[in-house]
């Protein structure tokens, strides 16, 4: 079993922009989760993401944030209907984000970590499903960025 899932792109944007996307809910919904509810993406805060349509609910914990250059969170990926339950009560996985200036370009890297130590029954699943995710949102990323 993989423990982390690595995805990096290169965009034309300043860091301070790539940041302003990742950590500002008005712009994380336009290429990431369809709403951000109940808390801002500062440290210690513990929005909801909701996904497909309102179907898919995920609860997380902002635990890092370093302006322009790096943000984290934990979330508890696997079945649904747990968002209500604190995140760190449940197996969750470490979502990263590097943002490095590269000249006029920055490059992000996002690494989410932790699968190792998912339960069995669904570790593998959400391993799979979460990479092709990434790649779907880092697309989408470098689309708003352009």
């Amino acid at each position: 079993m993989q423990d982390a899932i690595v995805r990096e792109i290169t965009v034309k944007a300043t860091q301070e922009r790539v940041y302003q996307a990742m950590t500002d809910p008005s712009e994380i919904i336009k290429w990431f989760p369809e709403a951000v509810e109940g808390g801002s993406l500062e440290v210690g805060q513990e929005p909801t993401f909701t996904f497909m349509d309102g179907q898919r609910r995920r609860r997380v914990i902002v635990v890092a944030a370093n302006p322009n250059s790096y943000f984290a969170f934990r979330w508890a990926p696997g079945p649904d209907g747990l968002e209500e339950k604190h995140v760190m009560e449940l197996p969750n996985t470490l979502i990263e984000f590097h943002v490095e200036a590269l000249g006029e370009n920055t490059k992000v890297t996002v690494k989410e970590s932790g699968f190792a130590s998912l339960p069995a029954d669904f570790a593998s699943t959400t391993h799979d499903q979460n990479s092709g995710g990434w790649d779907y949102m880092f697309d989408r990323l470098s689309t708003l960025l352009k």
